[in-house]
């Protein structure tokens, strides 16, 4: 059985939990890193015992020979380094969000078509322990049919927290109910329905964002709904990123890595919380607790092997996030004109950059 070379390209935060996911499996082998800062890919090189190091990604691919490389960096980057590992028909792992628009969404997912490469984006929740144990008890059937479903973040900046957060929320809905049709949001900032001066760039070079609350609604096929909620707390508060499935005979809830039946599908004002039933929340096979390396990034890398070995996409693959993207950017077009927005979007380009041009502004710059 194949052991898959993994090389990563950004030593930082993200990119140590990924490879160590990657290097905790024993059909992966992380064979070289890359950074321009010295002390991070030292740091990181002596922790894995990786001792191909680099600053250069084109020697990085040329000299290892890397069956994936991982791309962890900030979203403004995803591009050009996507194109530039993509030349070699090398797979990809990249960081959420896939890109800042569609437009460069778009030309990945042809460039890697035409290489015969596969790209997974990084959202790990989505295979993780206790989202399949959501997706086991749906299976299942333990909550009948699926009405809506609901999902919200973490209390962030909303247009910053959408394309944060919001990207692993909307990958996990598609997860189950299939792509989305169309889109309707509020969109507000200062109480208001946000207008084209409210657009700023987000943090990690996610593009240009707007709203300080987004309330998204979007339509499924066979009368399915879904609900986001990106509000912004005065403080941020895990608690409120969750998941929430409502049935015609229960209801499922995820939340980081635990899950819940409610073998009831209204709510109950005196006694709800008693009748949740805690799912059993199974680890992938060969994952040992108690390490630096986390359970969904481990999954993860897992998928990837599974993926490949059955000459099949990643479960977070490429066009999934793509379509994440899309429903996004809906979104945001749908805040800004307030309407209900179809999907697929016929104009490719940034909607909120449109709309600022539309209006006489130029792109928004940084405080």
């Amino acid at each position: 059985m194949k052991t898959y070379r993994v090389a990563l390209l950004g030593c930082g935060p993200r990119g140590t939990s990924a490879s160590r996911g990657y290097n905790a499996l024993s059909r992966t082998e992380v064979v070289a890193l890359c950074d321009i800062n010295q002390e991070r890919l030292n740091l990181l090189g002596d922790e894995l015992d990786v001792s191909a190091r680099y600053e250069d990604l084109d020697a990085m691919i040329q000299e290892t020979e890397p069956d994936i490389v991982i791309i962890p960096t900030n979203t403004k980057f995803h591009f050009e380094l996507a194109m530039r590992v993509l030349e070699y028909g090398v797979n990809i792992d990249m960081e959420k969000p896939m890109c800042v628009d569609l437009e460069q969404a778009d030309a990945v997912i042809a460039r890697a078509k035409e290489k015969g490469a596969r790209i997974a984006i990084h959202h790990q929740g989505r295979v993780a322990p206790a989202m399949n144990a959501v997706a086991k008890a749906f299976a299942e059937g333990r909550i009948g049919r699926l009405r809506h479903i609901e999902t919200s973040g973490k209390g962030y900046f909303g247009g910053y927290g959408l394309m944060n957060i919001g990207t692993h929320s909307l990958s996990n809905v598609i997860k189950f109910a299939g792509h989305c049709q169309s889109v309707s949001a509020t969109v507000l900032t200062g109480g208001h329905p946000i207008t084209p001066a409210d657009v700023v760039p987000a943090p990690n070079g996610m593009g240009p964002v707007a709203g300080e609350c987004i309330t998204a609604t979007m339509t499924f096929k066979n009368n399915l709904c879904a609900t986001l909620y990106q509000h912004q707390f005065e403080k941020m508060d895990t608690t409120a990123y969750q998941l929430r499935l409502l049935g015609s005979e229960g209801q499922l809830c995820w939340k980081m890595n635990r899950a819940w039946l409610l073998p009831t599908p209204h709510y109950l004002p005196d006694g709800e919380h008693d009748l949740w039933q805690e799912l059993d929340v199974k680890l992938p096979e060969g994952f040992e607790s108690g390490t630096t390396v986390g359970e969904a990034e481990y999954a993860f890398a897992a998928e990837y092997v599974a993926a490949l070995d059955e000459d099949r996409d990643h479960e977070c693959s490429g066009s999934e996030a793509h379509h994440v993207l899309e429903i996004m950017m809906g979104i945001f077009e749908s805040g800004a004109h307030q309407r209900a927005i179809q999907l697929p979007q016929l104009e490719r380009r940034h909607p909120l950059l449109r709309w600022r041009e539309e209006n006489g502004l130029g792109p928004p710059e940084k405080d």
